[in-house]
């Protein structure tokens, strides 16, 4: 099999439809304000699920910090995911941290939800809205960073 042969001519001229061509990695706006809203619908929503729960303060605070930590967790898991994947250094001991924190979150939650003296239809709100947050924490990371490089990249 013969290997693939780098074309090296010069295409400084352009037509209409390379100018209207956009980057493979570029998140398009609609991405971007999908995400963003998928995100504030998620934390918002459970945190006013929280507000007006009648359970202790303390129990409360049980879910908030569960909530925190899970999307503290998923924007580790997936910028040392992508950093692996773009060659950068990542140890495997922060990796594996990364992972390890995400998993907890989501096992103290369903732990939480499972004892908690709540009805089926509030558990399936703070399970559902939970989900909703840390997958679009993931998603608004990820445009962040491609906005990013594709920032660094024009400049």
């Amino acid at each position: 099999m013969e290997p693939l042969k780098n074309k090296t001519e010069d295409h400084s001229t352009t037509t209409k439809h390379e100018e209207k061509t956009r980057n493979p990695f570029q998140p398009t706006p609609a991405f971007i304000g999908a995400s963003w809203f998928a995100l504030l619908t998620g934390t918002v929503g459970y945190c006013i699920g929280l507000w007006n729960a009648s359970m202790e303060l303390n129990e409360k605070g049980y879910y908030f910090t569960i909530l925190l930590f899970g999307l503290f967790s998923v924007i580790s898991v997936q910028k040392t995911v992508r950093d692996r994947a773009e060659g950068l250094a990542v140890t495997d001991l922060y990796y594996g941290l990364s992972w390890f924190a995400t998993i907890a979150a989501i096992i103290l939650l369903i732990v939480g939800l499972w004892n908690a003296d709540l009805a089926l239809s509030e558990k399936g709100f703070y399970a559902m809205s939970f989900c909703l947050s840390v997958f679009s924490a993931i998603a608004v990371q990820k445009n962040t960073r491609d906005a990013k490089m594709l920032a660094d990249k024009e400049l």
